[in-house]
């Protein structure tokens, strides 16, 4: 994939991850969708960063997002990479954890990044088109103490992409799952604790994590490269995520029964 003249929108593009997207995808040519809560920091994010464009909404507002895809959409008449980067992380035991906590990660970190994307595969594939990618996490793939609901959110994100990534494997839409390890951002910081709070202090791991935008070349870099599932992470991180990566023989058998008909069969037996 070459990122030049590429329209790329991003959300949480305000801090973090988002941002460094946002900027890297600008170096490389791309003409940058800017989404988060926040406008003003949304637009310094955009400094420097040549044409953008910026539409802040609420990822749980339904009416907000449809709005703002379809001024994505008609901005410069298509979108040809969605970054599905929004999220909140989450730090209690489960034994201490509302079950508020659950539903608001789940609403913010799952259903939202699915209804995202819902909103651009008739566009996509109707182009025959387009790159989806989906931050998870290593939490996606192992699940992590303290972060029962993140990792439930980030393996059942991992699932969507996975099975829509077959789905439209013969459309020309690229579907790509991003499992970051500790990346250096205020994601922990940021954090939800048990009763709803914010936890307002970062963890050792993080702060010593790979620097962001050494994580968002690697993660346009295999996106460029046709990488499916993308592993950002070091040490021991790294290690459990290539342990648990998806054989690529198993996602091109995937793919291969949707090449068979395999959709249409199962629709046509209701």
């Amino acid at each position: 994939m070459d990122y030049t003249g590429k329209v790329v929108w991003i959300t949480g593009a305000s801090s973090g991850i988002g941002a460094a997207l946002v900027r890297d995808s600008a170096s490389r040519g791309a003409h940058v969708i800017l989404s988060g809560r926040d406008e003003a920091r949304l637009q310094d994010v955009a400094k420097d960063c040549g044409e953008t464009l910026i539409l802040p909404f609420d990822v749980r507002d339904d009416n907000a997002l449809a709005d703002a895809t379809s001024k994505a959409i008609a901005w410069k008449g298509g979108v040809d990479v969605a970054f599905a980067n929004a999220g909140v992380s989450q730090r209690s035991r489960a034994l201490n954890t509302d079950m508020q906590v659950y539903r608001d990660i789940i609403a913010i970190d799952l259903t939202a990044q699915i209804a995202f994307s819902q909103g651009l595969i008739g566009h996509m594939t109707q182009r025959g088109s387009g790159a989806l990618a989906f931050i998870s996490s290593i939490a996606g793939k192992v699940g992590v103490p303290m972060r029962t609901a993140y990792s439930a959110v980030k393996f059942g994100l991992a699932g969507y992409g996975d099975a829509l990534r077959a789905e439209l494997s013969q459309t020309g839409v690229q579907v790509h799952v991003i499992y970051p390890g500790s990346v250096a951002t205020d994601v922990a910081r940021n954090a939800m604790l048990g009763d709803g709070r914010k936890r307002g202090r970062s963890d050792k791991a993080i702060d010593e994590g790979i620097p962001v935008a050494d994580a968002a070349k690697a993660m346009l870099d295999g996106m460029a490269a046709g990488e499916r599932e993308i592993i950002v992470a070091q040490g021991a991180e790294a290690g459990m995520g290539e342990v648990r990566r998806t054989p690529e023989a198993l996602l091109d058998q995937m793919a291969g029964m949707v090449a068979n008909g395999y959709m249409e069969k199962m629709e046509s037996e209701g």
